[in-house]
């Protein structure tokens, strides 16, 4: 697999830049902060790591479920960020998956959030540095 290449360029006033990989140039990104450094015109870095962390860790859980032969029905997350103040950093993820499907039980969301954190490239990338904590609500 190549190499990861973006390009971010500032176009704004203030700090509002916007990013777009290599791979998918016509598909940007916004970055923007809060006043009076931004215009919140944009996500904040750190809304951009925790999404990205959502997508990244998903990706890894549908994918796990469809290996099962218990693909999703429906799937969702909904994650919070706490932030740290001193230095200011993501200090602990609250990841919780709703998760619909035939056949999904407890233990296989038990086992595929256990895989999930062991092949999940970004989560990977934050261990050590950001708790997280995951929960989940199976409807079936």
């Amino acid at each position: 697999m190549d190499n990861l290449s973006v390009n971010l360029k500032h176009v704004g006033q203030r700090v509002h830049f916007e990013a777009a990989s290599d791979d998918h140039p016509d598909l940007s990104i916004p970055f923007d902060y809060v006043p009076p450094l931004g215009e919140n015109n944009g996500l904040a870095g750190l809304e951009a790591l925790l999404m990205t962390f959502c997508g990244c860790v998903s990706t890894a859980i549908v994918a796990l479920l469809m290996r099962l032969g218990k693909p999703a029905t429906d799937y969702s997350v909904h994650a919070e960020g706490i932030r740290r103040e001193q230095p200011i950093s993501l200090s602990k993820i609250l990841f919780h998956v709703t998760v619909a499907g035939n056949g999904i039980s407890a233990a296989d969301i038990d086992a595929i959030l256990h895989q999930a954190e062991l092949i999940s490239p970004v989560w990977l990338a934050i261990k050590g540095n950001v708790e997280v904590e995951t929960s989940y609500t199976i409807s079936n």
